[in-house]
């Protein structure tokens, strides 16, 4: 019946469930491919052309963007992130046991959609970002965006999906701003941020090293680094009486941090809290060794990298505590980490990081709403995520906030592993603890989120 395979497709919320429901008061002989014709032109008749919809899934391939740093301080994690969306997509497309767990309704694509992955670098940079998904929404008619590892691209591309209406499935951001004040209805998170980082990591450098210390910080200048220092300072301060003797506040992609650690050299600090990532952190890290700062100061990683002990070495991440969203050993606890690491392992030849994991687990998630709503017209799908309903995932059952459309979800407290203590090359991290989420996170309305319309 082919006209009723391509109108399945194209109207929002139709399904064979649905016509079957239309049609008990007409007679068996009516349900026609012309009759259902008709059905599904009268249902989309409600509904104008939002977005890219219908047009973006009228054919037999739908599109997903992808602005993500291949080059710049965080190119390294936007591969890694490449990585666990070419890997769902795979495994959207051939119906996967993993993705099924996660999203059962999904069969060999999507409503009988193939979805092809498009890519584009965004260097981390908020215009680049904007201006790919451009291109993308008038070349490919892409249905959903996806990308960001900074966080300064995850709230330019919150405002640009809710101008546009197209979703935007966050890629890593730690900013408490992008499921806070700078929220949308089109936007939806799934990792870990600074106020649930903080109070993960807090209660465990207080249990090991006790209360009245002073602490430098090493803080990006973007909404990422602001948002985390804060968190984290204010409940070391508020818990363990810790003081902020210094906070050095360098630029996106700094070289060389010798004055920021000259500063922490003469501040009194006893523990030096790193809020850098990719590059940067990677950096700083290691001069903070050469300046002969570490280990004579504690080193923590609120917000670890992906690939940070692998880039350093792990004799500088060694008794470094840091709070994390997924380490690969997870497997050992959880079955669909051991999934995902097995098949990730097999196909890219290395054990996935946290970027990866949480690509896959966005595009898993996405499968599931859209399948579930039985629709690819956005404010449907935005509904289906807004249910709240628990799901399976890599670290356990999670659900989103309506309010926010932030994933709660655990937050993994690591410590660095010695080099003798590694049992294999990628062993750099000790998971210590898997924090449940609801006791970490903030009020929905506590940091300003306003969702936006659906249409």
């Amino acid at each position: 019946m082919p006209e009723f395979k391509l109108t399945n497709a194209s109207a929002p919320g139709f399904s064979r469930r649905y016509v079957l429901q239309l049609g008990v008061g007409f007679a068996g002989a009516t349900l026609m491919p012309g009759f259902i014709g008709q059905v599904v032109k009268a249902y989309a008749a409600d509904k104008p052309p939002l977005g890219t919809w219908p047009a973006g899934s009228q054919g037999d391939t739908v599109f997903i963007g992808a602005s993500v740093p291949r080059t710049g301080a965080y190119a390294v994690q936007g591969e890694d992130e490449i990585k666990g969306m070419e890997l769902a997509v795979e495994h959207i497309n051939e119906g996967h046991d993993l993705i099924r767990r996660i999203a059962p309704k999904v069969s060999e694509g999507v409503l009988g959609k193939q979805v092809k992955l498009v890519v584009a670098d965004s260097g981390a940079k908020p215009n680049n970002a904007v201006q790919a998904q451009q291109t993308f929404i008038n070349d490919d008619k892409v249905i959903a965006m996806t990308g960001s590892t900074s966080s300064a691209v995850a709230v330019a591309l919150n405002k640009f999906a809710q101008r546009e209406k197209i979703l935007y499935l966050v890629g890593i951001s730690g900013s408490n701003d992008t499921t806070g004040k700078d929220c949308a209805r089109y936007s939806f998170r799934q990792c870990f941020y600074g106020e649930t980082a903080a109070n993960a990591i807090g209660p465990v450098l207080l249990k090991n090293f006790g209360k009245g210390k002073k602490a430098a910080f090493m803080t990006p200048d973007y909404t990422y680094g602001h948002t985390v220092t804060k968190s984290v300072n204010d409940y070391l301060s508020s818990h363990g009486e810790w003081t902020m003797v210094t906070n050095q506040v360098s630029p996106l992609g700094t070289e060389d941090f010798s004055q920021y650690l000259t500063n922490i050299a003469n501040s009194g600090a006893e523990f030096i809290i790193n809020v850098n990532w990719g590059r940067d952190a990677v950096l700083s890290v290691q001069q903070a060794k050469q300046f002969g700062l570490t280990p004579q100061m504690k080193m923590v990683i609120p917000y670890q990298i992906p690939f940070l002990a692998k880039e350093v070495g792990p004799e500088l991440t060694a008794g470094v505590f840091a709070a994390t969203d997924f380490w690969w050993t997870m497997e050992d606890q959880y079955p669909l980490a051991k999934m995902f690491v097995e098949a990730f392992q097999k196909k890219y030849n290395y054990r996935p990081e946290w970027g990866a994991e949480n690509s896959y687990m966005q595009f898993a998630i996405w499968a599931r709403m859209v399948s579930e709503a039985g629709s690819f017209y956005p404010p449907d799908v935005i509904k289906q995520y807004e249910k709240g309903e628990t799901f399976p995932s890599m670290v356990g059952d999670v659900h989103f906030r309506p309010e926010d459309h932030q994933l709660v979800r655990p937050v993994v407290i690591v410590r660095g592993k010695d080099p003798k203590d590694m049992k294999n090359e990628e062993d750099f991290w000790e998971v210590l603890e898997v924090v449940p989420g609801e006791q970490l996170m903030q009020k929905p309305d506590a940091f300003g989120c306003q969702l936006g319309d659906y249409t």
